[in-house]
C-alpha cells in the first residue's frame, strides 16, 4: 500500500494548528506562596539574613564545633588579662577573658543557644496562642469576639510588655530558659491575635468559604482547611519580626538581673557583667552586644523581606 505523504501546505497547516493549541492553553498560575518564594530568592536582604540565621542556628545547636573551652570554668590566672589577641583567631583567648578568667569567645559561642532558644520558643508559643484566639474571635464574631478580642486581648495589651515580664519573673526563685520563654509568651501573643483576627474577618467573606458552608463542611474543617492557610501570611510576617524583638527582650531582662542569671550563659548576662568593667575591659560587654545586635538585625531583615514578598501592595 503506498505511503501517504503530506504536502508542504498541509505540513504548514499542522504546525500552525499545534502552535494555536499551545497558545490556547492557559498559563499555569502560581499561588501566593509561589510568587513570594520567587521574590524572596531574588531579594538580597533575604539571602544575607538567611545565611546569618543559618550560621547562628548551627552555632547554637553545635557550640562544641567552634570552641572546646568551657564557658563556665574560669582561671584566675587570666584575671584582667582580658585584652583580645586577634592574632590567635579560634583559640579560647583570642577575644580575651572576663573578670573571673572565663573565655569571652567561649561564652559568646555558648550564649547563642539561650538567645535562639528563647526567641524561637516565645515566637512559637505566642503565635499558637494568639493565632487561635484571633481565629476564633474573627470567625465567630458576636459575644465571642467581644470576649476574646474586646476584653481579654485589650487587657493584656494594657500591660507594658517588659514591665509585666519583670513582675512575672520576679515571682520565680530560679529563672531558666523555659521560665523566661513562658513569661514572655504569656504577654507577647496580643499582636499576633489582632493580626490574625483581621485576616480571618477578610478571608471568611471569600466565595470558597461560603461554598464550603453550603456543601455542609464542619466548622473545624472550614477553620483549619480553608481559613487558616489563607490567613497565615500576615501572621508569619509579624512572627518573624517579633522573633528578633523577643531575643532583645530576653537580653534586656538578663541585663536587669530579672531574666537568666549565672551560671546560665547568655549575652544579656555577659553584657550586665561587663558594665562594671567598661573602663578597664570594654571587650567583655562589646562582643556580646555586637552578637546581639547582629542577631536581632538578621531576624528583622528576614521579616521585612517576607513582608515585601507576601504583601501585594509592596510589589
Amino acid at each position: 500500500m503506498p505511503e501517504i505523504t503530506k504536502t508542504a501546505p498541509e505540513t504548514e497547516m499542522a504546525a500552525a494548528a499545534s502552535a494555536a493549541e499551545v497558545l490556547a492553553k492557559p498559563a499555569k498560575s502560581r499561588s501566593l506562596w509561589g510568587d513570594a518564594w520567587a521574590d524572596l530568592r531574588r531579594n538580597p536582604y533575604f539571602i544575607v539574613s538567611s545565611l546569618m540565621i543559618l550560621v547562628l542556628l548551627i552555632i547554637s545547636a553545635f557550640p562544641t564545633w567552634f570552641t572546646g573551652a568551657s564557658p563556665t570554668t574560669g582561671d584566675l590566672v587570666h584575671h584582667y588579662l582580658g585584652k583580645p589577641e586577634l592574632s590567635k583567631v579560634g583559640s579560647p583567648d583570642w577575644l580575651g577573658y572576663d573578670v573571673q578568667g572565663r573565655s569571652v569567645y567561649s561564652r559568646l559561642i555558648h550564649g547563642t543557644r539561650a538567645s535562639i532558644v528563647v526567641g524561637i520558643s516565645v515566637t512559637l508559643l505566642s503565635t499558637l496562642v494568639g493565632g487561635l484566639i484571633g481565629m476564633f474571635a474573627g470567625y465567630f464574631g458576636g459575644w465571642i469576639d467581644a470576649l476574646l478580642s474586646g476584653f481579654v486581648t485589650n487587657v493584656f495589651l494594657g500591660i507594658p510588655f517588659l514591665l509585666g515580664a519583670m513582675v512575672v519573673l520576679q515571682s520565680f526563685p530560679t529563672r531558666s530558659v523555659w521560665v523566661v520563654s513562658l513569661a514572655l509568651a504569656f504577654l507577647g501573643w496580643t499582636q499576633t491575635a489582632r493580626v490574625m483576627r483581621g485576616a480571618v474577618i477578610t478571608v471568611k467573606q471569600a466565595d470558597y468559604v461560603h461554598a464550603a458552608k453550603a456543601l455542609g463542611a464542619s466548622t473545624t474543617r472550614i477553620l483549619f482547611r480553608h481559613i487558616l492557610p489563607n490567613a497565615m501570611a500576615p501572621v508569619i510576617v509579624v512572627s518573624t519580626i517579633s522573633l528578633g524583638v523577643f531575643i532583645s527582650a530576653e537580653a534586656t531582662l538578663s541585663y536587669l538581673g530579672l531574666g537568666l542569671s549565672s551560671p546560665a550563659v547568655s549575652w544579656g548576662v555577659d553584657i550586665s557583667g561587663g558594665v562594671a568593667q567598661i573602663r578597664t575591659a570594654q571587650h567583655i560587654m562589646l562582643y556580646p552586644s555586637i552578637m546581639l545586635s547582629l542577631t536581632v538585625l538578621a531576624f528583622i531583615m528576614l521579616g521585612e523581606a517576607v513582608r515585601n514578598a507576601l504583601d501585594p501592595k509592596m510589589r
